[in-house]
């Protein structure tokens, strides 16, 4: 048995929409959460800024015990996935990908839409995504300029998040999409909105469950699967203002112990 905590990070809150598809397919399992809201959004800072971030985050997870560390971030695994596995070779990472290649399969019109962050379009990851499973298939894409800043103060039904949404996906209906695929961790929360926007004929994919199906079969692969019989703890850890998020996570009906992570040289826990 190992009782080790998973670890599992993003730029802010979106990550939980990943934490939470974890916590249901394992439940026994302990999990560390860190939210980097001191430097929330990452999907409009260079890419060497979110690869300084993401070391100094794996850096403070192996120091907390971590045995697999979730990147539960699109532009932060654009951004860095493979930098970090060149440098902590011997640390098992899950990263993000654009679920492009099940909208491609399963398309019927031939016209997908994804909602990304302008890092995650710009990486080298997103690009051999569709290379290698959209070929004859027309990729529609979207920024959602504002969106994760309305996701992370909670403003999953408002005026302004609605209209940033209907500014990306009604030219995208106007040309045919029946598929949406959701590329940055934050839009999962906004689904019922998506699906109410879209009408029921367009699929929305969430890539989260897919996400911590792979972390199972990491987790059996090393024999790493904590046998207990009680659920899993979970810790909330943010580099932001406590407060903000105790109130998501009231919102979406989260529940754990919060604690405030302080960026200096390295990352430190509030004592």
């Amino acid at each position: 048995m190992n009782s080790k905590p998973i670890a599992v990070f993003d730029s802010g809150v979106g990550g939980l929409s990943v934490l939470g598809a974890l916590r249901k397919q394992h439940v026994n399992e302990n999990v560390l959460y860190l939210a980097d809201q001191a430097h929330v959004p990452y999907g409009s800072r260079p890419l060497e800024e979110v690869r300084t971030y993401m070391v100094a985050i794996t850096h403070y997870f192996l120091s907390q015990g971590a045995k697999l560390i979730v990147v539960a971030c699109n532009t932060a695994s654009a951004a860095g996935l493979h930098y970090l596995r060149e440098i902590f070779s011997d640390v098992s990472f899950v990263g993000m990908e654009p679920a492009v290649k099940p909208a491609a399969e399963q398309s019927q019109s031939g016209v997908v839409g994804v909602l990304a962050t302008p890092a995650t379009f710009q990486g080298e990851l997103y690009n051999s995504v569709v290379e290698r499973f959209a070929d004859g298939v027309e990729v529609l894409k979207d920024t959602c300029t504002g969106l994760v800043e309305e996701i992370e103060s909670g403003n999953l039904v408002g005026k302004k998040t609605r209209r940033i949404l209907e500014e990306a996906l009604i030219p995208m209906l106007s040309k045919g999409i029946d598929t949406v695929v959701l590329g940055c961790t934050h839009y999962p929360f906004l689904i019922p909105l998506i699906e109410e926007l879209v009408g029921p004929d367009v699929r929305v994919i969430d890539p989260a469950p897919a996400i911590a199906r792979q972390v199972g079969r990491l987790l059996d692969k090393l024999d790493m699967f904590n046998h207990q019989k009680d659920e899993g703890e979970s810790l909330f850890l943010t580099t932001g203002k406590v407060g903000d998020l105790k109130d998501f996570l009231e919102t979406i009906g989260m529940e754990g112990e919060i604690r405030k992570v302080e960026w200096g040289e390295e990352l430190t826990t509030e004592k």
